[in-house]
Order: C-alpha cells, then sequence, then structure tokens
C-alpha cells in the first residue's frame, strides 16, 4: 500500500528552530507526497522574540512581530497545541486535549524537537511569582502596562517614601535581553514624563543587575564596558557581581558575588573605568523585571530522553543517540561533551543554523545519503542600548554607536518573514521620528492554562 510507503517527520515548536527546520523540509520535500510533514506549537504565530523590548517600550505594535505560522508553510500539517509526552519508544507524541478538543496522539518516523526554553528562576518562587519575565508577547504587553501605570500611580502619590519605590524599576540579568530592555524603558519613560507634570525624569531610577563581573558576558570587552559606560552615563545605576536572592513584591534581597558589589552611579566621576564601590543588600522596588537564565522546559527534563543539565545530549549530527530517528535543536539541545564540537551562544542564529543541517539531514536520511557533521561560522551579534545607539560586532569587527544602531536594525527587519510585517515594523520606527509613544494602558486577560479533561482512550490517533 502506497500509505504504507509514507514517510511521516513530525516538528516540535514553533520558534525560530522548529519554523525554519519546517520551511526546509518542505523546501526538499515539496514535490514528494511520500513525505508527510507535521508542525506542533502552542501558538500559531512565529515571534519575532529580539524585538520584543520594544513592544513593551510601545516602540513596535504588537502584531508587528508575529507571523502567523500557517501563512509560511504550504505542505505542513499544523496543531496549536500543547504537548503531554514524548515516546521515542512507541514513536509517538500525545498532545493535551481541552474542553472543546479531545486530546491527541500523533504518530512519526522521524522526531525533530525544537521546543526551546523556559525562564531560570534558579528555584526561587518568590522571585517567579512576582517578578516579570521578557518571553512572550504577553510579557511584553505586561510590562509596557505596568511601567505605565507605575507613572499613574506615582503621579498621584503624597508620601515620598512610596513614591521612590513605585518609581524604582529594577532590570536583573545583564544579557542582551536586559541591557535591551533596560536601554527601551529608559527611553520610553524619558520620552512620556512630560505627560506626568509632577514627576521629574530624574525621579525614576533604573537599576541593571548582573551576576558576574561585567554585562553582555560573551561579547568583545571594548564594546562591553562601552554599553555600560552609556546606560550609566543615560542615569540607569549598574550594579555588576551580585546575585538576587529573594523579592517579595516590594523588596529586592541582594548577595555579594565578590568582596563588595561593584555599584556604577550615573553622575560620578568614577564611572569612566574606576567604579565606586559599594555594598547593596538591598533595594525597595515594586518592580522586579527577570532576564537572568534560561532552562529547558519541564517537559524536556522529565522525558525519556538523556539530558545534561536539563538539554537533550545531541551527536554531532543533532541526532538523539540512543533514538537515531529523533533530532534536538536549538536551547533545548547540547552536544554530547564528549566530542570535541564547538561552543556557540544559546541565540536565534545557532537555532536557525541547527535547523538548516538538521533538515539537511533528514533529506539524507530518507534519501539513502551520508549525513553531515554540524559545524557553523559565527557571524557575531548586535544590540541596542538605548537613544538610537547600538553595539555590533560581525567577522571580527567591533561598531559602536549610531552605526551599529543602523546595523541592528537593518540585520532584524531583514530577518522578519514576510514583506507585509518588514513594512509595518519599518514604519513603526519611522513615525516614532515624528510622534510619541502612545501611554494607553491596555487592560490583558491571561490566557488559561491547557488542562487534559479526557480520558485516554478518547484520544485521536493521528496515523
Amino acid at each position: 500500500m502506497e500509505s504504507r510507503e509514507k514517510k511521516r517527520i513530525l516538528v516540535l515548536g514553533g520558534g525560530f528552530a522548529g519554523v525554519e527546520c519546517t520551511l526546509k523540509l518542505e523546501s526538499y520535500f515539496k514535490n514528494n507526497s511520500n513525505i508527510e510533514i507535521t508542525l506542533v506549537s502552542e501558538d500559531n504565530f512565529l515571534l519575532f522574540t529580539p524585538m520584543l523590548p520594544q513592544v513593551a517600550s510601545g516602540a513596535i505594535e504588537t502584531r508587528h512581530i508575529v507571523t502567523p505560522i500557517r501563512t509560511l508553510i504550504k505542505k505542513t500539517r499544523f496543531y496549536e497545541a500543547k504537548i503531554k509526552n514524548i515516546d521515542p519508544y512507541g514513536k509517538v507524541v500525545t498532545l493535551f486535549g481541552t474542553r472543546e478538543s479531545r486530546g491527541m496522539r500523533i504518530h512519526y518516523d522521524f522526531l525533530v524537537v525544537a521546543l526551546g526554553s523556559q525562564t531560570n528562576f534558579f528555584g526561587m518562587k518568590d522571585v517567579e511569582e512576582n517578578s516579570y519575565k521578557m518571553n512572550t508577547i504577553n510579557d511584553a504587553i505586561l510590562l509596557r502596562n505596568r511601567i505605565i501605570d507605575l507613572l499613574e500611580q506615582a503621579e498621584n502619590e503624597t508620601n515620598p517614601i512610596s513614591r521612590k519605590t513605585l518609581l524604582q524599576i529594577v532590570v536583573v540579568g545583564g544579557g542582551f535581553a536586559g541591557v535591551e530592555t533596560a536601554g527601551e524603558i529608559n527611553d520610553f519613560i524619558n520620552e512620556i514624563a512630560e505627560y506626568y507634570p509632577s514627576i521629574s525624569y530624574k525621579d525614576v531610577k533604573i537599576t541593571l543587575i548582573e551576576a558576574t563581573s561585567e554585562i553582555l558576558s560573551g561579547f568583545p570587552q571594548k564594546l562591553a564596558i562601552f554599553t555600560k559606560d552609556k546606560l550609566v552615563e543615560r542615569g540607569i545605576e549598574v550594579i555588576l557581581q551580585a546575585g538576587v536572592t529573594s523579592f517579595d513584591g516590594t523588596e529586592i534581597t541582594l548577595k555579594s558575588q565578590s568582596e563588595s558589589n561593584k555599584v556604577l552611579v550615573g553622575n560620578s566621576l568614577e564611572h569612566r573605568g574606576h567604579y565606586k564601590l559599594k555594598e547593596i543588600t538591598s533595594i525597595q522596588s515594586n518592580t522586579l523585571i527577570w532576564t537572568a537564565g534560561t532552562t529547558p522546559i519541564d517537559l524536556i527534563k522529565e522525558s525519556l530522553f538523556k539530558t545534561g543539565r536539563g538539554r537533550i545530549i545531541v551527536n554531532e549530527f543533532l541526532q538523539v543517540s540512543q533514538f537515531p530517528n529523533v533530532f534536538a535543536i536549538g536551547d533545548c539541545s547540547t552536544f554530547d561533551p564528549t566530542l570535541s564540537m564547538k561552543k556557540y551562544p544559546p541565540t536565534a542564529q545557532i537555532a536557525e543554523a541547527h535547523a538548516k543541517s538538521t533538515a539537511y539531514n533528514l533529506k539524507q536520511l530518507l534519501n539513502g545519503n551520508q549525513m553531515i557533521s554540524f559545524d557553523y561560522t559565527w557571524k557575531g551579534q548586535s544590540a541596542l542600548i538605548g537613544k538610537r545607539t547600538g553595539v555590533a560586532s560581525f567577522f571580527g569587527i567591533n561598531i559602536a554607536g549610531f552605526l551599529a544602531f543602523i546595523l541592528w536594525r537593518n540585520l532584524y527587519l531583514s530577518k522578519i518573514r514576510g514583506w507585509e510585517k518588514k513594512l509595518r515594523v519599518w514604519l513603526d520606527w519611522n513615525l516614532d521620528l515624528f510622534f510619541k509613544r502612545d501611554i494607553s494602558r491596555l487592560k490583558i486577560v491571561k490566557k488559561d492554562n491547557l488542562i487534559d479533561y479526557k480520558e485516554l482512550d478518547e484520544v485521536d490517533d493521528v496515523w
């Protein structure tokens, strides 16, 4: 029978890795009716996560950084669902059901796991419950609402202590997400402060906390120092070598990672190369934005796959050695430590490179040809630090200032899928030159968690 000859490729995850892999597979097998491709994602869109800080600051309209997956795929069958279980022995993935639909079991011949990661709170439940994140569209909208709400409350607050606490905003994590979030929020508040007559821009205090000795770890040191100096120059306090230990919603407790935390204070003469030392044990603030690390999702950690630090261990072909028909890519995978593989940061650039390599190797496997080991030439990285200023490092060339800002925009604009979305983002950026950002606070109803309401024997089998 023809159906027995068909090969089913199942991709899990609608992020950069999952979507890129799916589209590459479509290009390889578009005229092959014996290859069936299925993609499962919790959301029906691809989110351009590098621009989330700009959504939070109102620089870009929310829908302009999301591309519906169904507008990208042609051959692939798509399911918007949450994954309940992966059974690599039975070659089946089970999806949660809802009040309106039964759960499903999807059988596969080849599986690509591209489920990304989640925020790592390092076991601190109080921080997890009381802080804001920057992973999803909802996170960005909630944060934007929070910033506006703080200014609305502070505008009419007469108690100076309460007012100071309201206007103290803390960003934890000195990586790209933390630096860009702090810079964007600083620009946002600076621009809209005129709408709040009793609040001076100087009353607002934004603090960036990093547990290590430098921000933008892994970036060229000169650019990291330039970034640090610019943030401090613009009034953002930077605390280095300090780890957050708790946050109850009103007070952030810190633990020094060295003899004394380094505090970089804006209007201090020491901020150019010699930093003022000051012991910081706590900060009074109602708003903590957590960008300090990621960890694989619980589904991966609890799976039957062999893991290292929670990530699925793969060989040089990005295969799971125990299950050669399973590939793991992006943030949820790590190379077997016994292999002499290059080390790469967990970025979208690497996730897409994983995806392309895996799609090619699947084509090779199905055609009976030899697979190739993963190899990639790191192109570099860039970041915005506010006020049309950026830092960038491409192929060993370091750039800072306005030129890096322009390069950042052009690079990420080219990465957005779909001409319509590219145009909308470009228009948002240019309209920002003529109009001030909107300060409407839109109420958001949080999406309920998906629950499996159906018994196992009512699950649909998809073959």
